[in-house]
């Protein structure tokens, strides 16, 4: 078979292939975050210097494991991880499973299996796992992102283990493995689908800033202007818009006057906006513009995510991570509570200035004023020492690899 994607022996015969240069930024990053982890738990007065049983110490026995590990790694014909990789998925799954049942519980997560004298965490090696099998089968013959089968294929590879994660209430863990939606892209996967988890995102967090009625109003103009785009009438996307807004308004004010009891916008703006696709959906099955049915499904989908972000919020993310959320945007300012971290890291940060005060001259790094520094928030530590430019000097590395 020709073509992009080549037969399996010769796109798996390329391993021997080396990206010398992301390999170097890769070693760069490396680098600069074990001399971060350093500086964050230097002590200047310790007499022992450097010692191998510190954080940075341990960092560093696992830098080498894992140079070591990589090495091997690349050594081996791809071709036999393509033959392991349904394998080691199913048995992922099934350790990811039995972790719900028999993890250790950490920080509120039961996330951990303990082995022994040693505990390990499934969920890093489920990474693995899922992105080999996902490899796997978009590399075969006839998968294609036009037909629903494989798409559905696709989601069930990512989001099986992203389920267990969740049910092991470690939601932060269960995140990453949605970043494998962005390499599909690339693949082919519809933009569509991208705009569609755009807007889920987008409605999430400004259900926490802005009223009910104002975003309600905000996901009917974004979906007249994707219909306005894609069919260039924007007359009709006016008179859309005005007479969705002019029925609320008018059922707003009958509803206040007729009833005794007080009947809000936002309820009038959802009814009449429910209401105006049955005669939009009908004028487009007449025209023959199926393309319509895109903003009117982002629209009901929309409605749909609004209503269920509380119950999202309350029961699938953790308490902790509700408190970062809220803080993040504003709704809590607990600068002594939850939100004391963020500020201790962005007076950190702010204080390195242009170019910072230097490899281990930072206050706030060496007071211990920013918790958990050399695990969460290594970030704070870098733009204290080095400064704006060193911060962004970071940020590019990462954009470049």
């Amino acid at each position: 078979m020709t073509g992009s994607r080549g037969n399996i022996h010769g796109s798996l015969g390329n391993g021997t292939r080396v990206d010398w240069l992301s390999v170097a930024v890769f070693f760069v990053l490396m680098a600069l975050g074990w001399a971060t982890i350093y500086a964050t738990v230097f002590d200047e007065s310790s007499v022992q210097g450097f010692h191998m049983n510190s954080r940075y110490g341990s960092q560093l026995i696992w830098m080498g494991v894992c140079i070591v590990a990589a090495t091997v790694i690349m050594l081996i014909d791809t071709i036999y991880y393509h033959i392991i990789a349904y394998t080691f998925y199913g048995f992922m799954l099934v350790v990811l499973l039995a972790t719900i049942l028999l993890g250790t519980e950490v920080n509120g997560a039961r996330s951990w299996l303990r082995i022994g004298g040693f505990t390990v965490q499934p969920a890093e090696f489920g990474k693995l796992a899922t992105t080999l099998a996902l490899a796997r089968y978009i590399s075969s013959y006839h998968f294609s992102f036009n037909r629903v089968k494989d798409i559905l294929v696709v989601a069930t590879i990512i989001f099986v283990p992203m389920l267990f994660i969740v049910l092991q209430r470690d939601t932060g863990s269960a995140l990453v493995y949605a970043a494998l939606i962005m390499v599909l892209f690339r693949e082919g996967l519809n933009g569509w689908i991208y705009a569609a988890i755009g807007m889920v995102v987008f409605l999430f967090i400004f259900s926490f800033i802005v009223t009910p009625t104002v975003l309600l109003a905000m996901i009917v103009i974004i979906c007249a202007l994707i219909q306005g785009s894609m069919n260039h009438n924007w007359k009709a996307v006016s008179i859309y818009l005005a007479g969705v807004a002019f029925f609320s308004a008018l059922s707003f004010l009958g509803l206040n006057l007729a009833l005794t009891r007080e009947v809000s916008f936002y309820m009038c703006l959802l009814g009449t906006t429910v209401l105006s696709m049955v005669p939009v959906g009908i004028y487009a099955y007449r025209q023959k513009l199926l393309n319509i049915l895109i903003p009117i499904v982002f629209l009901v989908g929309s409605i749909v995510v609004v209503n269920t972000v509380d119950y999202v919020f309350d029961n699938v993310l953790q308490p902790h991570q509700q408190e970062r959320i809220l803080n993040l945007l504003g709704v809590e300012n607990d600068l002594r509570g939850a939100g004391y971290n963020v500020n201790q890291s962005k007076i950190a940060i702010g204080s390195g200035g242009l170019f910072g005060k230097g490899f281990l001259q930072g206050t706030q790094t060496r007071y211990d004023f920013v918790p958990e520094q050399s695990t969460d928030v290594k970030l704070s530590t870098v733009g204290e020492e080095w400064g704006f430019m060193g911060t962004l000097t970071v940020l590019a590395l990462f954009c470049f690899l």
